[in-house]
């Protein structure tokens, strides 16, 4: 049943599903979750009335569930999904030329061998990104240099040891689940980086070509859920740096209650301590078992202050905040009806613009913004 509290609807979007929103000035770029669908690019200069500017399309098979843009710039991912395959697709990112929103001018794909890339970050000129790379197992981090967007070069990688199959390293995980970088945050000279079943790493990137392991924390297995995010909080909250960390609610290593967030203080980087947790209140009963996609999946990766906007899947947007970081509460949610032929909601993932508004896609159908109030 549709609720509310503490945010207001001010618009609502009715495109295909999402996997990820961003906002660049008054630009919202929405990254789909199956072909036909790729890049959705609207104009919200009047977010009550949004305007479809563009859409580009994926073939079968693949898809662009993943975008980023600054400064004229396009980032997209092209990642192999199941089904049916198109020949002669290749993994990679897709990089496009929209200094003019409404015509997005493809520069180049940048190729990958595998499956491609997952999720990224990109500040402009360097794309931090989570690609299959040919002779490692799972998906590694690399960086790429976009200075120039036609020739896009690579800067530096970093894996687990244990990855590099084609450089002889001994692999340790014949029982477990398999390595995979899900995707990077740079904060300064630093890497926040999620490794699915393998935990987080801060990393250091003084010099790019050779990223350095900072330091390591294992969630899982203990806990049955994935890391998806590893964010880090880009001001001091009662003089601790800390970082919050997402579980994701698929993928169990066995069955569980809904997957929680984590908020870690790393104002001693070498030595992150998980110091609190979230679940939305009621939740979790009584630690049974739940259905994949009730709990936890994704915070807004752009920062603004001590509240955190969460896309927690079947729970919709949950504002978090964490201003006494031991004790972090929710302050507002949003859990509107299911999207039309769906069971529930499905809302996965979650930004800010500049003017404080908040978009939230569901990776069934549709896009809301809405108002803190």
């Amino acid at each position: 049943m549709a609720s509310m509290s503490g945010v207001r609807e001010v618009a609502h979007i009715d495109c295909p599903g999402g996997g990820q929103v961003r906002v660049d000035g008054s630009t919202a770029y929405v990254g789909h979750m199956a072909a036909p669908f790729g890049t959705s690019i609207f104009d919200v200069s009047d977010p009550a009335s949004p305007l479809l500017l563009a859409e580009i399309g994926m073939p079968p098979g693949s898809h662009s569930h993943k975008v980023r843009a600054r400064d004229g710039l396009m980032v997209v991912n092209h990642e192999r999904i199941g089904g049916p395959q198109t020949e002669g697709f290749v993994g990679g990112l897709g990089i496009y030329d929209v200094e003019d929103p409404a015509r997005p001018r493809r520069i180049v794909n940048w190729e990958t061998w595998g499956k491609g890339v997952h999720r990224f970050d990109f500040d402009g000129r360097f794309a931090y990104i989570s690609p299959t790379v040919e002779g490692y197992v799972g998906n590694i981090m690399m960086i790429l240099d976009l200075d120039d967007p036609e020739r896009p070069e690579e800067v530096g990688r970093w894996w687990i040891p244990g990855q590099w199959e084609a450089g002889g390293e001994d692999y340790p995980w014949e029982d477990g689940p398999a390595p995979r970088c899900h995707h990077p945050l740079r904060l300064g000279d630093r890497l926040y980086t999620s490794y699915w079943h393998h935990g987080v790493f801060i990393l250091g990137i003084e010099d790019m070509a050779s990223p350095r392991t900072i330091s390591e924390y294992r969630i899982s297995p203990a806990y049955p859920h994935p890391q998806h995010t590893a964010l880090p909080i880009p001001f001091p909250v009662q003089g601790k740096r800390l970082m919050v960390v997402a579980d994701e609610d698929v993928a169990k290593l066995r069955p569980s209650a809904p997957a929680i967030a984590w908020v870690f203080d790393i104002t001693d980087e070498e030595r992150p301590i998980p110091i609190s947790t979230f679940q939305v209140d009621g939740l979790d009963p009584d630690g049974a078992p739940q259905m994949p996609m009730t709990g936890c999946h994704q915070p807004s990766e752009v920062v603004t202050g001590s509240e955190i906007p969460f896309a927690w899947f079947a729970q919709g947007l949950r504002v978090v905040d964490i201003a006494d970081p031991r004790r972090p509460v929710e302050v507002a949610h949003f859990l509107p009806d299911p999207p039309a032929g769906a069971d529930r909601v499905c809302a996965n993932d979650v930004t800010v613009d500049d003017r404080g508004l908040i978009y939230l896609v569901d990776r069934v159908r549709g896009v809301h913004i809405l108002e803190r109030v």
